[in-house]
């Protein structure tokens, strides 16, 4: 692999890293199934895409985590308080989004932003580390919101309510408003990794969304695997780690000549058989 392809790779690994941070707030610390995450990623890409057309890629980020935290308000608001199951619960949105997310892009299935300035333009001078610079810099800063947040009463709190509900309900918390706040969050950082998407690849597609619920599990499962430890220095670490190295794997099959559509399986199958080494680890342990 020359450098161009090791930076692509890295880029994309810090981006899907973003991601799989977003659904690490509701995968691990509410320990709840969220498939919106499919489509908030789409909506920040369709968001992005629109304003960096209209040469706002910096407003871009911010629009798209807002659109993305009332995705996953939605999502919350019909699992608490219409009792729907979070797994339907997160069908459902992501079905409404795919709606809204062809509507912002103007009813078509791709845009483009060929000739437009992105957030990475003013750092050409930097070429070619730009781009890693600037998404590095997002991740980590994402990683600080995350470990201070997590330690906060309310970080606590919402931590809580994914261990034991029971006991949270029992000291007076409200955890509906917890799951809705963190799955808020959660769809928040997912919408914000596609809208760096976007102006990374220059084009927004109603498809980009498809699968990024196993690539975030993928990410994130395949660091706890390799780093085993219940810090959340530690777990936001792995998570980040799960994310590039998960990244490299499917850029080294690519470069072995894998057929790009076969990657989705690779997806799945290094899912599987994370889980799998995973449970098999806790099964002897148990001997």
């Amino acid at each position: 692999m020359n450098l161009t392809i090791i930076l692509g790779a890295l880029e994309l690994g810090g981006i899907f890293a973003i991601m799989s941070l977003g659904l690490y707030m509701s995968y691990k610390i509410l320990n709840l199934p969220d498939l919106t995450v499919d489509g908030s990623f789409t909506l920040g890409c369709a968001v992005s895409a629109v304003f960096t057309a209209h040469s706002f890629p910096y407003m871009s980020l911010i629009f798209a985590f807002i659109a993305g935290t009332l995705a996953g308000i939605v999502t919350g608001i019909l699992t608490t308080k219409f009792k729907i199951m979070p797994l339907l619960a997160g069908i459902l949105t992501m079905t409404g989004l795919y709606s809204i997310n062809l509507a912002v892009m103007g009813d078509k299935p791709n845009v483009s932003l060929l000739g437009c300035s992105t957030i990475f333009t003013p750092f050409d001078s930097f070429d070619p580390y730009h781009k890693l610079l600037l998404i590095g810099f997002f991740v980590l800063l994402i990683c600080l919101f995350l470990y201070y947040f997590l330690r906060t009463q309310l970080g606590l709190a919402l931590r809580a309510c994914g261990d034991n509900e029971d006991m949270v309900r029992a000291s007076s918390i409200d955890t509906d408003k917890m799951k809705i706040l963190g799955l808020a969050i959660a769809n928040g950082f997912v919408a914000l990794a596609g809208a760096i998407y976007t102006q990374h690849q220059m084009f927004s597609d109603i498809s980009n969304g498809t699968g990024t619920m196993v690539i975030g599990l993928a990410s994130i499962i395949v660091g706890l695997t390799f780093i085993k430890k219940d810090k959340i220095s530690y777990q936001l670490f792995a998570v980040v780690f799960g994310a590039i190295f998960y990244r490299f794997i499917l850029t080294i099959a690519l470069q072995l000549g894998l057929p790009s559509g076969y990657l989705k399986l690779l997806s799945a199958v290094l899912v599987v058989l994370a889980i799998a080494s995973t449970n098999i680890t806790r099964r002897k342990r148990k001997c």
